[in-house]
């Protein structure tokens, strides 16, 4: 159950990413819808055919020229939008799109782009999905991975040190305190009584949450959570969980986190009090995700705005005479590894907040 529960985490966040990578540009996909392209194709291929016949029978008929597959229309559409970043080396750490990164070799400062598979468009009804992979999905997938390599390795270790010496040790010692110290100190005492069965949710939330922040850190990677689609999913997943918990620890009394109705006032003041305070209730549920998603987005990508501004002054001055834009922008990258950790951890405290106060709610 908390393998599913993670991949379906996972799942959902990877087709949340190249959605807001659409939007965010602001423009209609590239790539050629399925069915124009397949008609088109066939409409074309069969007039080829038809003329280049006629044409090969009365001896004038030339090679016809080759028609474009979607694939083909896709690549290039890709090929098109990569290439070289310039002295821009902040932006990419924060921007989605359709190309991969890479250094080159021997000279592993340059940077190299690669375009990522295009696929056709998800047409339905008036609204246009293009659900290519982008470089956030790609550093999602990096981020799951290496929650798996971390946790069962120091798992597989922490289980072969109890069997030798009988306590963990080194690397498996350091992530055992860390999972403690989430599933002990932050998620068990805010979840409530009962609630230990949510605290590998919010586990899975700090760790994956983590290690997508810190691969922005890193040269050549990408913020994941900078992306407001991905934080949006991640507090939209977060939502459900939250009202799916109030409604398995209250039952029918669960509509009392909706609708307000005070037992202890006079009738018609009850109905007042009603029509005034459950729209209230509403906006207090909707407020928790927006939050959720705003902080996690906005921290992330300030960081990069703020070191985008000094080393951007190291150009405005030509020069590194100062010197003092340089060592803030590194000290703010120091403060992002910090920033990094903090904001998985906020995360994961709030929604286990959360969830422990819908499933302990009166009213």
């Amino acid at each position: 159950m908390r393998f599913s529960g993670a991949i379906a985490l996972l799942g959902v966040l990877l087709a949340a990413a190249p959605v807001g990578a659409q939007v965010n540009h602001g423009a209609t996909p590239t790539t050629p819808t399925a069915t124009t392209v397949q008609g088109g194709l066939n409409a074309a291929d069969s007039t080829a055919a038809a003329v280049g016949s006629a044409e090969v029978q009365h001896g004038t008929g030339q090679p016809a020229a080759h028609t474009p597959t979607a694939a083909e229309h896709g690549a290039a559409a890709g090929a098109e939008t990569c290439g070289h970043h310039g002295d821009d080396i902040i932006m990419p750490h924060i921007t989605d799109s359709h190309c991969i990164d890479y250094p080159g070799f021997p000279k592993v400062w340059e940077v190299h782009s690669a375009a990522l598979p295009r696929w056709a468009p998800i047409h339905i009804g008036p609204v246009t999905l293009d659900l290519s992979p982008t470089k956030h999905v790609v550093m999602m997938l990096i981020a799951a991975l290496l929650c798996c390599i971390v946790l069962l390795t120091a798992a597989a270790a922490h289980t072969r040190h109890h069997h030798a010496v009988g306590r963990p040790r080194g690397f498996a010692s350091g992530i055992e305190a860390m999972v403690l110290f989430i599933r002990n100190e932050v998620a068990i005492p805010n979840l409530g009584h009962h609630g230990a069965g949510y605290a590998p949710f919010i586990l899975t939330l700090f760790w994956f949450i983590l290690f997508a922040n810190m691969l922005g850190l890193i040269p050549f990677g990408a913020t994941a959570t900078g992306n407001i689609s991905v934080t949006a999913m991640l507090a939209i997943i977060t939502f459900f969980v939250i009202e799916i918990a109030g409604m398995r620890a209250q039952g029918i009394h669960y509509l009392s986190t909706i609708f307000y109705w005070n037992k202890e006032l006079a009738l018609p003041m009850r109905v007042i009090m009603f029509l005034i305070m459950s729209p209230v209730e509403m906006i207090g549920k909707i407020s928790k995700p927006f939050a959720l998603a705003i902080r996690l987005f906005a921290n992330m990508t300030a960081g990069h705005i703020v070191v985008l501004a000094l080393v951007g002054l190291i150009f405005a001055f030509k020069n590194l005479a100062s010197g003092a834009p340089l060592l803030m922008a590194v000290a703010i990258m120091m403060l992002e590894i910090f920033v990094a950790f903090l904001q998985a951890f906020i995360f994961a405290l709030l929604a286990s907040v959360f969830i422990g106060q819908i499933r302990e709610a009166h009213h």
